[in-house]
């Protein structure tokens, strides 16, 4: 009698436990986050950060749908294959209603052909090859941040506007550099007809050997350079280019570059008066992003970079999305995605039913050098919806 009644006791113990498990459960809803911690700290620990910021903020204010959101994250260590089995896991294990996050675009198009084949919603948050919402795109994928076509687009015009005829090209040998490259010469040459490219390096990325590079650049005697590495290769580059005086006189066009998370190891050895994509947080004057900026600081003691508030942005549009389809169904959510717009620290951004792309915009600027330090100057926040293809031209390259 006594072991049946110790039995019973645990049993209404587990039991408990069980229901208690599922009334918290049932009181939360669970976003997926898959992104390189390890392999790029530097870029997605601050997406978390901002991530982390938004959902305290839309929590505090009673969630959405009278549920509490909560961030499940998973680490895909750089690998199209870890980010596949980590996506499994955090449907059928963690029940997540979506994923989201990712920053390689080689990862960001694994996970684009999962979501489409498995019907899952995944918002690519950073990702920037141009075929995540096009050439592969598919009715489950989404993209927050602005393309490699839109960023490439803004660089373009203002290249336009200079003189100079022949150019050269530098960029990572894996999508994102090489959609960057394509996207760059189709717009530039249609602006201006009378460019030529004469010479284009391909290092791997992470693998640069930026003597040879530049030397290679440098024979070919350029007018405009047009740059894509970034990170360690970046810092590489800049570092040999201004020893071998690859710069001197020749306008320089850096995609990304002016990103704090680029920008700032540099520190006084940043490149100047380069014309670049990047986010000048300290110099923003708008309400919003002040709000945001004056709360990540208060939070983290620290300043926002741009995977900040591309991690904020990102859980400003789960919130969004959820409020407007009044469920966590995946395909009510992807109904409601298409064509949802609400606003941010960086305006109002809107994404595009024909192609899921958002119309976030990007920073546009030049470098100079500051109190030791890399800083963005005479820039402009550029919408991105004035950098996007036609719909006829989307149709040609969508296939789904």
């Amino acid at each position: 009698m006594i072991f049946h009644k110790t039995l019973s006791t645990a049993a209404i113990v587990t039991v408990a436990a069980i229901f208690g498990a599922a009334s918290w459960a049932a009181d939360t809803i669970k976003i997926g986050d898959i992104n390189s911690y390890q392999r790029l700290p530097a870029h997605t620990v601050p997406y978390k950060n901002g991530a982390e910021l938004a959902i305290e903020q839309i929590n505090a204010k009673g969630g959405v749908l009278g549920k509490k959101l909560e961030l499940v994250s998973r680490d895909d260590n750089g690998k199209p294959g870890d980010a596949i089995k980590k996506a499994e896991e955090l449907f059928d294990r963690e029940g997540v209603v979506l994923i989201s996050g990712s920053l390689f675009s080689h990862i960001g198009l694994a996970l684009t052909s999962y979501a489409g084949k498995k019907k899952r919603l995944y918002l690519a948050a950073e990702p920037l090859a141009d075929a995540l919402v096009w050439a592969q795109g598919n009715k489950y994928t989404f993209r927050l941040r602005p393309s490699t076509y839109m960023q490439a687009a803004m660089l373009a015009e203002a290249a336009a506007k200079l003189p100079g005829k022949r150019w050269v090209t530098i960029a990572p040998n894996y999508a994102y550099g090489k959609d960057a490259v394509a996207a760059f010469k189709k717009i530039f040459k249609a602006k201006r007809p009378d460019v030529e490219f004469v010479a284009s390096q391909w290092p791997g990325l992470g693998k640069i050997d930026a003597g040879a590079e530049v030397q290679a650049l440098l024979r070919a005697e350029p007018d405009g350079i047009y740059n894509v590495t970034f990170g360690g290769d970046l810092s590489k580059f800049v570092r040999e280019g201004k020893l071998r005086g690859l710069f001197k006189g020749r306008t320089v066009l850096g995609l990304l570059t002016g990103e704090p998370e680029y920008l700032d190891p540099m520190k006084g050895e940043a490149p100047v008066d380069w014309i670049v994509t990047g986010y000048p947080w300290y110099d923003i004057k708008d309400a919003k992003h002040d709000a945001f900026l004056k709360a990540y600081q208060k939070k983290f003691n620290d300043y926002p970079r741009i995977g900040s508030i591309v991690g904020y942005n990102t859980m400003l549009t789960i919130a969004a999305a959820l409020k407007k389809a009044g469920s966590t169904n995946t395909e009510k959510l992807v109904a409601a995605m298409k064509g949802l717009t609400f606003d941010s620290p960086s305006g109002k951004i809107h994404f595009r039913a024909i192609d899921h792309q958002s119309t976030m915009g990007a920073w546009v600027g030049r470098t100079a050098v500051k109190d030791g330090k890399g800083i963005m100057v005479n820039w402009k926040y550029l919408d991105g919806a004035d950098y996007l293809p036609s719909d006829a031209e989307v149709r040609k390259m969508r296939k789904n």
